[in-house]
């Protein structure tokens, strides 16, 4: 099985609303089963001519990749999904995934689709970017919920009460626009962050598990442990080995 993921910076999008475009090729004469953890992210997702809108993840899946199959995606940041969801609040697509004509005017999906009929890889990725690029603003991201983002992204322990008061809201206030932006709570966001800290840190190498989980926030090995099998399913020995990935078909 040949299986290759591939992701790199818009070049058309914004990157303060986009992570990255994104391509996924099976070159191999075999389907596989990829595995998909939480980023809090929400993506537009290009495969077997049709466009899908899939949700933020609260746990792990595992998506089926046909052989020969050639996806491509561009991956919103977390409190950016009404730039392609408008009023529908995320948590609605909270580990769904739907077709784009379910969320956007039907003509304008059928436009998208003709553009990216017969593209393949980076040049579907790329017609996907300039589409990411397009999208209007009405719906931008809530400034409250990016500094809650960004503050949920720290190691730094936080306190939900700390940061409401710090933004002029109560914490039911906080947690709500939270969870309409973003598709869960600001609890589980930080879960999510910290598990996708620690994951780009494992993979950067030069540190064992027990240093990554200190520094990406958890108490020790044990409880980075426990948040990997809850989140992903599998010890980290498994998601970081051969074979896995936690930039599968989507996240």
């Amino acid at each position: 099985m040949v299986s290759r993921y591939a992701q790199w910076q818009p070049s058309v999008a914004p990157r303060r609303h986009v992570v990255c475009v994104w391509v996924r090729e099976n070159g191999g004469g075999d389907a596989h089963g990829q595995l998909v953890v939480p980023d809090g992210c929400v993506d537009l997702m290009w495969c077997d001519g049709a466009l899908e809108v899939v949700g933020p993840d609260r746990g792990a899946r595992t998506v089926p990749v046909r052989a020969g199959a050639g996806i491509a995606g561009v991956r919103l940041r977390p409190g950016a999904a009404g730039l392609l969801l408008g009023r529908l609040p995320a948590r609605e697509v909270c580990d769904l995934q739907v077709p784009l004509a379910e969320v956007l005017p039907r003509d304008r999906v059928r436009r998208l689709a003709d553009r990216l009929a017969g593209a393949e890889g980076p040049r579907a990725a790329g017609v996907l970017d300039a589409f990411a690029a397009s999208l209007p603003t009405d719906h931008a991201p809530d400034p409250v919920v990016e500094h809650a983002v960004a503050v949920l992204g720290r190691p730094a322990p936080v306190r939900l009460s700390s940061l409401a008061g710090h933004v002029g809201l109560s914490e039911r206030q906080l947690r709500r626009r939270v969870t309409d932006a973003v598709g869960y709570g600001p609890k589980t966001l930080h879960a999510v962050l910290r598990f996708q800290r620690a994951l780009a840190r494992a993979r950067a190498g030069g540190a064992g598990l027990a240093e990554v989980a200190l520094r990406a926030g958890y108490a020790d090995q044990a409880h980075f442990t426990r948040e990997v099998r809850r989140l992903a399913g599998v010890p980290p020995t498994v998601l970081l080995g051969a074979g896995r990935t936690a930039q599968g078909v989507r996240s």
